[in-house]
């Protein structure tokens, strides 16, 4: 198997269901570093140029352990990222930001949506991969960061809010469209969203997603 350098493989082969959601977070988390890494780029400071070089060296830490927990469960790491390539870089190529403040509203945004849903789906895990994927979900720093330069730009222009008030709802469309078609197309990873198939379960996670999604957006400043 590709990338068996992390300890003794798992005895037990990994049900299906936990091999995607690995393979789905390690592809965001390896597409996070690399979103972060470009947004410094754009960064109008050498402060906020460090913030996020800082935010990014953690996303590419998450990465790591997840492959590590990958190559523990003898699973190779890009066959598991494989089927998650395609949806998440029609994602990404959709929203491209226009500038640094919709870089900001994006990562705090979408990778937020997109990190509710997986916690939905890793509570239904067995460990020890499910207490992995809870902590690399946690906050890097961003979301304070986002609504810190968020609300001081509203503040001085408040102009932006109407335009970054629209690009956060394009932004939920398009992950939602997005969460629905990762959550429905692999069979093991839809049992495993929804427990026994029940609907009424899946509407019950996307209600929380968008609860959630509402106080993000009040905490930018904007209106959902």
């Amino acid at each position: 198997m590709a990338g068996q350098d992390s300890g003794a493989v798992s005895a037990r082969p990994p049900d299906q269901a936990t091999v995607d959601l690995l393979g789905l977070l390690a592809y965001g988390e390896l597409t996070a570093f690399e979103r972060l890494a470009t947004d410094a780029r754009m960064s109008p400071t050498i402060g906020d140029k460090i913030a996020l070089a800082r935010m990014a060296a953690a996303e590419f830490a998450h990465f790591q352990a997840i492959s590590d927990e990958l190559d523990r469960l003898g699973v190779d790491r890009e066959l598991a990222m494989a089927p998650f390539i395609a949806p998440l870089t029609a994602f990404h190529n959709s929203t491209a930001p226009a500038d640094w403040l919709e870089s900001l509203v994006k990562a705090y945004v979408g990778d937020n949506i997109a990190a509710d849903f997986h916690r939905e789906i890793a509570t239904r895990l067995p460990s020890p991969s499910r207490e992995l994927v809870l902590s690399v979900l946690g906050d890097t720093g961003h979301a304070a960061f986002a609504v810190e330069r968020v609300r001081a730009a509203i503040s001085a222009n408040p102009i932006v809010a109407g335009r970054l008030a629209l690009w956060a709802r394009r932004l939920v469309s398009e992950a939602l469209t997005q969460a629905q078609r990762v959550g429905v197309d692999p069979d093991a990873l839809t049992g495993l969203l929804v427990g026994v198939g029940d609907l009424d379960a899946l509407a019950g996670i996307f209600n929380r997603i968008m609860a959630a999604h509402g106080r993000r957006m009040a905490a930018l400043g904007l209106s959902a």
